[in-house]
């Protein structure tokens, strides 16, 4: 047995090295290609590539590859009775689960939503625990019967196939080597494709923001380079530079994506910046490159409707496809205090949840991701209730684009207004 292992990492560990590995190892494929380090240097610490745990966390076990004996691919419902909320086995959203691309092409899965527990990106620790919170957010949403969006009466959960994907690989020690993993994984969702064209669109839970980079990416690997634009909610820009060597962190996300040239600069939008950072000099290097930006600055100044109607309109004005990035301290941190870098002055949840709603039904959304929330800084469920609800405004408005709802700021006629005369 290799000392110092757990007994569960001595039982993976000799399973991996009693015989040929045949399950993917996730990011092998972009070893060697990781963001560019600059001529003469090295890291401080190399890597023990010939150590048999190297590769353990993330090559997947047996049971997640579907190589159960008798096993037919397709979803598994985790639910036994017809419980609430909170008195069933935690998914997300209480969906049935999906272990491989083969599960996802047979039941035609619309939207995988997959955890990812990144931490190393950023100097306050917390947001590894943001998937699981979510799973458990639901506290009197009754999943188990099925309701629509009050607003549009739409449910998405009945319109579309949702699927809990499980949790991408992660190294808890390294952000540099977890990413690529975590663009393979979100690849390999990406890539089923259905008979009529379309593909499983990914949700993916942080984990922080150097979460970005890998989603953005995977997206790029299946739609191509340039054909994905960002629509980036955020109180800080995350295109730092410089960061004591390090290439990749959650400030570091779109200054990698825009370098390497995933996407360009012009087809990025970013929504809520305040506090103190950009800088003068960052700002310079977003309009050099193109990027369109909407401060607090602006939405106190103009108002959050036009703001709101112009950065739908500018989702519009790109590519084909379109990504969410939602950070969580976009929300004022009255509302999200379980986040690892809070500025206050943010954007309230009723200005939130329209945007988000609509930009997934009027725009040709391929992927999202929720970011950034730390609910052990929360001592109440709140973050995570609303990072939950930020989730159903994305599916619902998908869901809305998928019934044929895409008209601007579509609202149902039994919602707003009782109809009994003039109110």
């Amino acid at each position: 047995m290799v000392k110092g292992l757990s007994l569960i990492s001595s039982l993976i560990v000799v399973s991996l090295l009693g015989g040929p590995v045949s399950a993917q190892i996730f990011g092998s494929e972009y070893e060697g290609e990781q963001a560019p380090i600059r001529e003469g240097e090295q890291p401080v610490v190399p890597l023990d590539t010939e150590d048999p745990t190297y590769n353990v966390w993330r090559t997947p076990l047996e049971t997640f590859e579907g190589e159960r004996e008798g096993r037919e691919p397709g979803i598994v419902d985790t639910q036994r009775f017809l419980n609430m909320g909170w008195g069933v086995m935690p998914t997300f959203m209480n969906q049935p689960l999906a272990f491989t691309p083969e599960d996802l092409a047979a039941a035609n899965v619309d939207v995988a939503i997959l955890g990812a527990f990144t931490d190393m990106g950023t100097g306050a620790r917390g947001a590894s625990r943001g998937p699981n919170a979510v799973r458990n957010s639901a506290r009197y949403i009754p999943y188990g019967v099925r309701a629509p969006h009050m607003h549009v009466m739409v449910d998405p959960l009945t319109e579309m196939t949702v699927v809990d994907y499980g949790n991408a690989p992660n190294d808890l020690m390294s952000t540099e080597r977890t990413v690529q993993a975590v663009r393979s994984f979100v690849r390999q969702v990406v890539e089923v494709e259905h008979e009529d064209g379309s593909r499983v669109i990914p949700v993916i839970v942080g984990g922080d923001h150097s979460l970005m980079y890998p989603d953005v990416a995977a997206l790029a690997d299946v739609y191509g380079k340039g054909n994905v634009g960002v629509v980036h909610f955020d109180a800080h820009y995350d295109a730092t530079k410089y960061m004591m060597g390090h290439l990749i962190s959650h400030g570091m996300p779109v200054y990698r994506l825009i370098e390497e040239g995933h996407v360009e600069g012009k087809n990025f939008i970013q929504v809520a910046l305040r506090g103190y950072y950009p800088d003068e000099n960052s700002f310079q290097w977003m309009r050099e490159n193109g990027l369109r930006y909407h401060t607090m600055a602006e939405i106190e100044a103009r108002g959050w409707d036009p703001v709101m109607e112009d950065v739908i309109a500018e989702a519009k004005d790109g590519p084909e496809y379109m990504f969410i990035s939602f950070d969580m301290d976009t929300f004022d941190p009255a509302f999200v205090p379980g986040t690892g870098t809070p500025e206050p002055g943010g954007l309230m949840p009723r200005e939130v949840f329209p945007i988000i709603r609509r930009l997934c039904a009027e725009s040709n959304v391929v992927g999202f991701e929720v970011v950034e929330l730390a609910p052990e800084l929360d001592p109440t469920y709140v973050s995570a209730l609303n990072a939950n609800r930020v989730i159903r405004e994305c599916l619902t408005g998908i869901a809305m684009r998928k019934k044929g709802i895409s008209e601007p700021d579509y609202k149902s006629p039994l919602t707003v207004t009782h109809g009994q005369g003039e109110n």
